[in-house]
Formats: C-alpha cells, structure tokens, sequence
C-alpha cells in the first residue's frame, strides 16, 4: 500500500537526484555504477552537499543576498538538516530525502557540523596555509567520503556495520584526494572569481608538485582499500577513483596551469568500461 510519506519520500529521492544530475557528469557516470541498493542514497548525501556548496559559492550572492544574508541561509540549512535528522521530517526535500538517508545508514552530526563548518570558512577565510587547508578539507571532503562509507556498509543493512580503520581511512583519503584536483583544476577561477586560495600556493607555502604528490599518495592509499567495499560499490568507487586519477595525471603534464583540464568523454566510458572488468581501480603507476 502506498502512503502519502512513501509518496513523499519518493518525491524528495528524486528531487535530490534531479538536483546533483545537473551539475557532475563524472559524478553521474559513477553513480550509474553503484547498485540499486546504496545508488539513491549515495545521490542524497550529494545533493545536500551541492545545495550548501551553491550557498557560499555564488548563487545566493546572484540572488540578490547580502554577504550576512548567506550566511544566515546557510545557518538555516544545517539547522534544518539538525531537525531533520533528529525528526526525520523536512518541508525541504533534499534536506528529508538526506535524512532519510542518514537515519538509516547511521550519518550523525559528528560528520554533519564539520561539512557546515568548513562551508561557513568560505565565507570568512580568502587564503589558507597548511593547517586551515587540512581542517577545510576535512570538513569539505573528508567527512563527504566518510558519510558514503556509511552508505556503502549500511544501506539496507539489517544491523549496523561500524568501517573498519582501514577502510576509514581509505574513505578520508579518497575525499582528500578529490578535493585538492578539483583545488588544483579551478585555481584560477577560485582566485579569479572567489578571491580564494585553497592551496597556500600564491604564498608559496606549497608547491604545484607537493600537491600532486601529495593526491598521488592520497589515490594509492584509497585504492588498497577499495576491495573491501561490498561489491555493489567497487565498480563505481574505482571508476571515480580513476577518472580522479587521470585528471591528476593530465594536470601533472598541462602546459598551462590556469587552463581547466577536462576528462573527455571517451575516455570516461574507457575507464568505466576498465573498473567493470577489472572489478578495481587502476594501478597508480599505469
């Protein structure tokens, strides 16, 4: 029998997958992979995440908000996904549909303040050193790939399955890896438009080099994990891990730093095409 909250539940998964399909196709590639247990979850956590990315990333400012004003909506959406989580209720339906996620794969506040308050940095810090990019990039990314670990073991889990260190580990540097490429990829429009340095690299605090080795130990650490994940999740982890990997790689031999290196489209299908006969991610030293 069909309820008005399986309806709505319904409504808010599919809202949350509208949302993030606009906006990765990487993303959306990998995601495809995952199987139908953890796949409408995993796409709920990102949503949530794009929604408060949006936030203090320029589209409220072309809204028309003022810089307190963002901040306040930005308040208002952790709070919200507080409540939610707590009430498993929401009128906003990516913050129900996260929720709802949460709920069952066992995504506590413990993971949700930092995400907010590295969010919130964006609106106060322009350029980091060693120690804020860490403490960002926990907080961005880290726990992001802490919360899909709990997705991957949870989902439809009859008990709860604490990760393993190995495997949170793995998590952490998997998110740590992604999110400096992207750092990486987008520096000059993080500097140009943003005003912001991510890296600590206009003050020399880093090297271009440092960062790329630092993602290549990152990549590794990851990928001698990635077996251990159930095997609906393998397939598209590994696909995202080398689709990362070889941006990495193509940003290691850009001519130009400041031009946005892209995978193209053929190449993604290949990888992908890789990791489901593989079964694992690519071999950092191919």
């Amino acid at each position: 029998m069909t309820t008005s909250l399986t309806t709505y539940n319904s409504a808010a998964r599919e809202a949350a997958a509208t949302v993030i399909g606009e906006y990765s196709t990487s993303f959306g590639l990998a995601a495809r992979l995952l199987g139908a247990r953890p796949r409408p979850h995993i796409r709920t956590v990102y949503a949530l995440v794009r929604i408060a990315d949006e936030i203090v990333d320029g589209a409220a400012a072309e809204a028309g908000l003022d810089p307190a004003t963002v901040r306040r909506v930005l308040d208002e959406l952790e709070a919200e996904t507080l409540i939610a989580l707590s009430r498993g209720f929401s009128t906003n339906v990516v913050v129900h549909a996260f929720a709802l996620t949460a709920r069952e794969c066992g995504i506590g506040a413990d993971l949700i303040r930092p995400f907010f308050a590295s969010m919130r940095t964006d609106l106060d810090v322009s350029t980091h050193d060693p120690a804020s990019h860490d403490a960002y990039v926990y907080g961005s990314a880290e726990v992001v790939g802490l919360m899909c670990l709990q997705v991957f073991l949870n989902a439809g889990a009859p008990h709860p399955v604490t990760p393993d260190a190995a495997l949170v580990t793995g998590a952490r540097r998997l998110g740590a890896a992604f999110q400096d490429i992207n750092f990486l990829r987008d520096r000059a429009v993080d500097a140009d438009v943003l005003g912001r340095d991510y890296l600590g690299m206009d003050g020399r605090a880093v090297t271009r080099e440092d960062v790329l080795d630092r993602i290549d130990a990152d990549l590794a650490a990851a990928a001698a994990v990635i077996d251990d994940l159930p095997a609906d999740c393998r397939r598209a982890v590994s696909t995202a891990h080398d689709l990362f990997a070889e941006l990495a790689q193509r940003l290691r031999h850009a001519e130009d730093p400041d031009v946005r290196v892209r995978v193209p489209g053929f190449k993604k299908a290949a990888i992908a095409a890789r990791a489901a006969v593989s079964g694992g991610p690519r071999k950092t030293s191919e």
